[in-house]
């Protein structure tokens, strides 16, 4: 149990110290995943994909938290946050994390990973490592593939320092002596072009057939004095510049669309936040880059290897360094030997409402729904969210055909899905092609419900079928994202789905819903009077229970709701993927709380909401985590498992069983810091994925 001074204010809220930073929360997430990259429970490939995940994760934190929190520190330095941190302590207090993690980082590609992928003749060869005739097919594919698109950039007068796109890859090259004009330059930068691979598998009659690589890096370092005939080339370093990728579009845009595609070209040229170079880059280098990037001293990152293992190979195939490949199960009552003649998955979800729980469940009955309803004659409109997808996705693929079939096809497409905005916007072209009426949501609130609804018309009369979900409608996502989905055909759901839409697309008053909780309407309030519900219960002396497991808690209301839950007795079991600014186990203050996150093979991403109410139990799946940007300024839905099954099922295996897990899952302490647990003595490991995918896929080993 944690003991700080804390105190609650006037008006109801608690001190600043009640609430750990924001960012450093998310940050501390980032450390969970590069510490799987350690964790012998992962095969080794799998351990190196969390090394690169963690890269992508970082450099994602830098793009955006980090220069969101720079933006604020140079608009006064004044902290907004609940926990008052100052922007410039925060910042202080990112890059002693960051420096740290990242050293530790590359010392466990260096001295962990790639000394075991050697055993397994998987290599990542350096320069030196290279035999004559390996060296001899490096030189001619410098020559041959690199060379001709390379541009090199002398530095001087009438060359200033180019502008370098975001993470893009560059080198920077000091020489010595004269041009062909007799200029005396002796600096430039050459950008290695995004088309050139950054990974080079030499030819298996050079290796024997083994996996072995050399990085572009090494090509272009080895024979970079190519590109500058009659100089000497007296140094080559390789540096990455992160900036900004934020995106701000006004409210008040005519045009969201053409807005978007204006502000894409300008997330390649943000402001500056991050300088990678390598260790071995001379002191003069760094401090001209930093100089020239306007970025301070602990704003630049050596790194022991390649600046960006983002690009780094892994996908190798080697079945046993990798996760035994399973089954996707197909729900019982949608699989063909469910059904009589004439049956179809409608027949399925008129019988009852379906559960999928991705990726345990396969992904294709959304699929297969689309495409039964693209051809169905008796179906009359379609009208399905989309928030992360592309123009090759089957999703996508039936919905045009079901406009082209004659069908009233909307879809409600977030352009603003971060880093997919470009994505989308193709969507949206092609499905307008087809015929489909496209909707972008409402400007300021970004639509991230995830929702179908198909309108069917049997014996005369208008029938609704539904799917929500808490995961995106993508079928990658749903091979390597935890996310629940829910087929139903309830009159008053459906009702709900209906009355959404059309505030989606057209104008007027919020939806009044019946058994929905929507945001930026209903969800927020009613989570917060349920939380007072079980307050209630908790002081007449009965039994009262939460749990509550989503990605991230960050808002501030249900925080000290929460706080004062605790207080009267309420049992609080939180399972928080990534942020949490709450503090579990402080005395006094949430001695009833406790905050858990499970990291493994699969990325958790269901949202799922349980009170107990005194016995007259609610459950809840929705999209929307805790946090201020999902109740207040998006369009979320959530929606209650009604089914007793399904109800117990989502309650045993997306909940309990995660309760249950010791040896993929950390707990916070009121401190702010997580600690990895491990099986006691007396206790057997359980691992929640793993068990789903034995009960699910019957994948035992």
């Amino acid at each position: 149990m944690t003991q700080i001074d804390w105190h609650k204010l006037p008006d109801g809220t608690y001190s600043p110290n009640c609430y750990i930073n924001r960012e450093l929360s998310w940050l501390q997430f980032h450390l969970r995943v590069l510490a799987q990259a350690t964790n012998p429970n992962h095969p080794l490939l799998e351990r190196l994909f969390f090394l690169i995940i963690f890269s992508s994760n970082m450099d994602e934190f830098f793009e955006i938290r980090v220069a969101g929190v720079m933006k604020k520190m140079n608009h006064g330095n004044v902290s907004i946050a609940s926990d008052g941190m100052k922007p410039s302590d925060v910042l202080a207090e990112i890059a002693k994390i960051s420096h740290a993690a990242i050293t530790e980082q590359y010392r466990i590609l260096n001295e962990d990973i790639l000394p075991e992928l050697a055993k397994q003749d998987i290599r990542y060869l350096k320069r030196d490592e290279l035999d004559d005739k390996q060296s001899a097919w490096m030189r001619n594919y410098f020559i041959e593939q690199v060379m001709p698109v390379l541009t090199p950039i002398s530095i001087d007068p009438a060359h200033p320092f180019p502008r370098l796109v975001n993470k893009s890859l560059n080198f920077m090259v000091s020489l010595e002596g004269k041009d062909a004009f007799g200029r005396d330059i002796n600096l430039a930068v050459v950008p290695a072009p995004r088309s050139l691979p950054r990974v080079i598998r030499l030819p298996d009659e050079l290796t024997g057939g083994k996996e072995h690589h050399i990085m572009l890096s090494a090509v272009i370092h080895e024979h970079v004095n190519e590109l500058f005939p009659g100089m000497k080339v007296t140094g080559c370093h390789q540096f990455r510049l992160t900036r900004n990728a934020d995106l701000k579009l006004s409210d008040d845009v005519d045009d969201i669309a053409k807005a978007l595609e204006g502000e894409l070209d300008n997330r390649r040229f943000g402001d500056k936040v991050r300088l990678e170079v390598t260790t071995n880059c001379p002191q003069e280098i760094s401090d001209y880059l930093l100089n020239e990037f306007e970025l301070h001293e602990n704003q630049l990152y050596r790194v022991n290897g390649p600046v960006n293992l983002t690009r780094l190979l892994f996908d190798f195939n080697v079945p046993e360094l990798r996760y035994q490949p399973f089954t996707h199960v197909i729900p019982k009552p949608f699989r063909r030997e469910s059904f009589d003649k004439g049956d179809s998955m409608f027949t399925a979800m008129r019988r009852g409402d379906v559960l999928v729980h991705h990726p345990f469940d396969s992904f294709s009955p959304i699929v297969s729904l689309l495409w039964q309803a693209a051809h169905d004659p008796k179906v009359l409109a379609i009208k399905q969210t989309l928030y992360r997808s592309g123009t090759n996705s089957e999703i996508v693929q039936a919905l045009a055909a079901a406009a082209r079939n004659g069908k009233e096809v909307t879809a409600v497409i977030e352009l603003r899905a971060r880093f997919d905005e470009a994505k989308n916007i193709e969507v949206a072209n092609l499905l307008q092609e087809a015929g489909a009426v496209v909707v972008y949501g409402i400007v300021g609130y970004k639509t991230h419900a995830k929702l179908m609804l198909i309108v069917r018309r049997e014996d005369n009369r208008i029938r609704r079928y539904v799917h929500l979900g808490t995961g995106n409608y993508h079928a990658g996502n749903a091979k390597a994202y935890t996310d629940y989905g829910l087929f139903t055909a309830d009159p008053d759901i459906s009702e709900d789905v209906h009355k959404i839409f059309q505030e989606l697309t057209g104008m007027g008053k919020p939806a009044k819903v019946n058994k929905l909780l929507h945001a930026p309407f209903t969800l927020h309030d009613s989570l917060m009077r349920f939380i007072d519900d079980e307050i209630k219960h908790a002081k007449a002396g009965k039994k009262a229970h939460i749990i509550v497991k989503v990605n991230a808690l960050t808002e501030r209301k249900l925080i000290d709701k929460l706080y004062d839950a605790s207080q009267a007795g309420v049992k609080i079991e939180l399972i928080l993927r990534s942020m949490c600014c709450l503090r579990p186990q402080v005395k006094g203050l949430s001695e009833n709380i406790t905050v858990r996150s499970v990291v493994g093979r699969f990325l958790e991403h269901t949202r799922v909401y349980y009170f107990y109410n005194d016995g007259d139990e609610r459950l809840y799946c929705g999209s929307a985590d805790w946090m201020d940007r999902n109740l207040f300024h998006r369009v979320e839905v959530a929606f209650p498992i009604e089914d007793k099954k399904l109800f117990q099922r989502v309650y045993q295996e997306g909940l309990i069983n995660y309760l249950q897990d010791n040896v993929q899952a950390w707990e916070l302490s009121g401190d702010g810091c997580w600690h990895a647990l491990q099986p006691q003595s007396d206790e057997e490991a359980h691992i929640a994925q793993k068990h789903l995918l034995s009960v699910i896929n019957h994948v035992n080993d």
